[in-house]
C-alpha cells in the first residue's frame, strides 16, 4: 500500500501540496558560495538577503614608492654624436641699430712722394733745378723719376722772321711751337703733358727750313722759357 500511496502524492500538483498539512522547513544551503561573488548581470534582481550583495569588491594593489630605492650617481658621458647635415640657411634678421662712432686713430706716417722740376731762362739761367737733373750747358732735361709730365715752352718771335721750334724726346719731335713772320713780334707758347721713362732726355730743337728762322733774346730778359714737373709718378698711376 505504501508504493501506491507514494505515487498518488508524486502524482498530485504543486498546490495541492498546503492542503496536505506537512510541516514546511525552511532550505539550508549545503556548500559555501564562490570567493569573491561573480558580479550580477545588469537584468538581475538583487534580493535584499543575499549574503554577499552588500559587501565592497576588493582589488589587490602594491605600492611602488614603497619598492622604489635611493637616487643613484650621475653616470659617465657617453661619447658624441655624428653632426648631422648643415640645414638651410635661415632668413635674414633685422638691421640692427648704428654704433657709436669709435675714437680717431693715430696718424700714419706720410706717404713718400716723388718730386722733379727745372725751368731755364734762355738757356743760361736757372730758376728751378730740383736734384739737378736738367743740364744747362747742353739745354736737356733727364729723367730719372718715371711718370706724366708738363712740359712748357715759352719765346719771344723776331720781326719778320718765322718761328719753327721742336720740343723734343729724345730724338723724336713731341710738339711744335710755331709763328709766321710778321712785323711785330709776338710772344708764343706752347704746353704739353708727356709720359718720360727714366733715362728719357728732353730738349728744344729750332728746326732750319728754306725762310730764316729766328727767336729774339736778350742778357737778363725773360722772354724765352723752358719748364717742366713732374704731374704723377709711375708708382702712382
Amino acid at each position: 500500500m505504501v508504493a501506491p500511496a507514494l505515487l498518488l502524492l508524486l502524482a498530485l500538483p504543486a498546490g495541492a501540496w498546503h492542503g496536505l498539512g506537512l510541516p514546511r522547513r525552511p532550505c539550508v544551503q549545503c556548500c559555501r558560495p564562490a570567493w569573491p561573488p561573480a558580479a550580477p548581470g545588469p537584468g538581475a534582481h538583487v534580493s535584499d538577503g543575499d549574503t554577499w550583495a552588500g559587501l565592497p569588491r576588493l582589488r589587490p594593489t602594491i605600492d611602488i614608492s614603497i619598492l622604489k630605492g635611493e637616487k643613484g650617481e650621475v653616470g659617465v658621458r657617453g661619447r658624441s654624436g655624428r653632426s648631422g647635415k648643415e640645414g638651410p640657411p635661415g632668413s635674414r634678421g633685422l638691421r640692427g641699430r648704428k654704433g657709436q662712432k669709435g675714437q680717431a686713430g693715430l696718424p700714419g706716417a706720410q706717404c713718400p712722394r716723388t718730386y722733379a722740376a727745372f725751368s731755364a731762362v734762355t738757356f743760361d739761367t736757372e730758376l728751378v733745378n730740383l736734384d739737378g737733373a736738367f743740364d744747362l750747358a747742353s739745354g736737356r732735361f733727364l729723367c730719372t723719376a718715371p711718370g706724366v709730365y708738363f712740359l712748357s715752352l715759352n719765346v719771344h718771335t723776331w720781326n719778320y722772321k718765322e718761328t719753327y721750334l721742336h720740343i723734343m724726346r729724345n730724338a723724336h719731335a713731341a710738339a711744335v711751337l710755331y709763328a709766321q713772320p710778321s712785323e711785330r713780334s709776338v710772344m708764343q707758347a706752347q704746353s704739353l703733358l708727356l709720359p718720360l721713362a727714366a733715362g728719357d732726355a728732353v730738349w728744344v730743337r729750332m728746326f732750319q727750313r728754306d725762310r730764316d728762322n729766328a727767336i729774339f733774346g736778350e742778357h737778363g730778359d725773360l722772354y724765352i722759357t723752358f719748364s717742366g714737373h713732374l704731374v704723377k709718378p709711375d708708382a702712382e698711376l
